[in-house]
């Protein structure tokens, strides 16, 4: 989601692995992808969430080995934006969170920082469409004014979003600095806290926190914990939120848990430490309900502590992969539980910082993890230091997310969706072309095309992955 290059174009594709599969796909693979809704929330289980298991079927639990992502099911859905968190709501409706980019055509084209989208259709089965949220926040500027500039000058990025029943509650990432065009030229600037926004009625109304409407984005020098659901953390931890999905409505869920998850700061050796808290699912409201993640206990729970300053580290992601030049961004995962298997996925990545170290220089990484528990401990089985997918070695993809109602009834595929900055444009000519695109008198829909043309695939991408498992 790069401040810099607010509203450039679009997508990307790649593959090796801890896998001892081929990576090269033959043909589409196309399974029944739509599990059925699992009843059950708030029971008491000996596990977590999800089915309790025991026995000698404790003895066969399903294990991934491996994975494939199939080159031949590719897909472009086009649209123009970034990160795509996604959400499976009670109604059955799927909602994806755009960052950065001015949508998808046929809708109405602005320079949104941050919007929602329903999605209908399948990538395996059926066409995919996309439709506006109307009732969600106006977080947007004209496409005709100058990308250097943001009104207001605070921004806020959707990132973790779920849906509880129908209940849709979202994390809005902000800035250290005011957006101006010096600070986000000066490479200083970086995520330090968030705003928390819902709607009960499927999307029509939405909230601020504390139940006031409408939704209002505050001011730089309005910013506080009154306002933020976190600011200024310490070690600037918390500030990009990713946010456990456990199928419609999170009805999979059986402990009364929502599982929220973090880079534990902004730095090499801390963004690549990943951070959780847990909240009751009736309480997401309530910073005062949060409970941090402190340790795993040696049968396999996890110990909890109210205090921000007493959390433990979940899992430690490799070094040498966080930028240091424009605003770090890396290590933010998408989690998700996969009821066929009763095993908790995650996708993570990082951008593949040049020698100097700026961002995407290089492909990126990507790796896949497996937990029988949401706080680990996570078992990687797949990893990639050259992500590009399709073989384009000029990919720079990042944002993977599982998709909650994009995995085969038996838990062994599922749909990864991604973004890709590459661009045939170096970043000096890529600015240069904006500013002649957003001064000319073509319409919205042609402004948006021409942009998304400076970097095709900074889009909506959807492959197919394919899981080795055992047992």
């Amino acid at each position: 989601m790069p401040a810099h290059l607010l509203t450039v174009a679009a997508g990307c594709a790649s593959v090796h692995a801890l896998s001892k599969r081929s990576t090269t796909g033959n043909a589409a693979v196309t399974r029944g992808l739509l599990p059925s809704p699992r009843s059950g929330r708030h029971g008491t289980r000996s596990r977590p969430l999800g089915r309790s298991r025991g026995g000698a079927d404790e003895m066969t639990r399903p294990r991934v080995a491996g994975a494939v992502r199939r080159d031949d099911t590719i897909q472009r859905l086009g649209g123009q934006g970034d990160n795509w968190y996604s959400t499976w709501a009670g109604d059955g409706s799927l909602y994806v969170a755009l960052c950065d980019g001015s949508g998808f055509p046929g809708l109405v084209r602005k320079n949104y920082n941050s919007r929602l989208y329903r999605v209908d259709g399948h990538p395996g089965t059926s066409s995919v469409s996309f439709h506006d949220v109307p009732g969600y926040p106006d977080l947007s500027t004209p496409l005709d004014e100058p990308f250097e500039v943001a009104t207001p000058p605070t921004r806020y990025y959707g990132f973790g979003t779920l849906a509880v029943d129908d209940t849709i509650y979202q994390y809005l990432s902000t800035w250290n600095l005011p957006t101006t065009e010096e600070h986000m030229e000066s490479g200083e600037l970086r995520f330090i806290g968030a705003k928390l926004i819902y709607s009960a009625d499927g999307g029509t109304t939405w909230r601020n926190q504390d139940g006031s409407t409408p939704v209002h984005w505050e001011d730089w020098d309005e910013r506080s914990s009154r306002n933020m659901v976190f600011l200024n953390e310490p070690g600037e931890t918390f500030s990009l939120f990713s946010i456990l999905q456990m199928g419609q409505g999170y009805r999979l869920n059986t402990d009364g848990y929502v599982y929220v998850y973090a880079p534990n700061g902004n730095t090499e050796g801390t963004m690549n430490q990943l951070v959780m808290f847990r909240v009751p699912v009736d309480s997401i409201l309530d910073r005062g309900r949060y409970e941090y993640f402190v340790e795993a206990k040696p049968d396999g729970s996890a110990a909890w502590s109210p205090n921000i300053e007493d959390r433990g580290i979940v899992h430690t992601f490799p070094a040498g992969w966080v930028n240091t030049k424009a605003h770090a961004y890396a290590w933010q995962p998408s989690i998700t539980y996969d009821p066929g298997l009763d095993l908790y996925l995650m996708a993570n990545w990082a951008t593949g910082p040049a020698p100097d170290g700026d961002w995407f220089g290089k492909p990126s990484y990507l790796g896949l993890y497996q937990s029988e528990t949401p706080w680990g401990p996570w078992e990687q089985f797949h990893e990639e230091t050259s992500w590009t997918p399709g073989g384009d070695e000029e990919a720079r993809c990042y944002q993977p997310q599982i998709v909650p109602n994009w995995i085969a009834d038996d838990g062994r595929s599922f749909w990864l969706v991604w973004t890709d900055f590459q661009s045939p444009y170096t970043l000096a000519e890529s600015m240069a072309r904006m500013r002649e695109i957003r001064a000319s008198d073509a319409s919205p829909d042609d402004k948006a095309a021409e942009s998304a043309a400076l970097r095709p695939y900074y889009a909506f991408n959807v492959q197919l992955v394919e899981l080795d498992v055992t047992g």
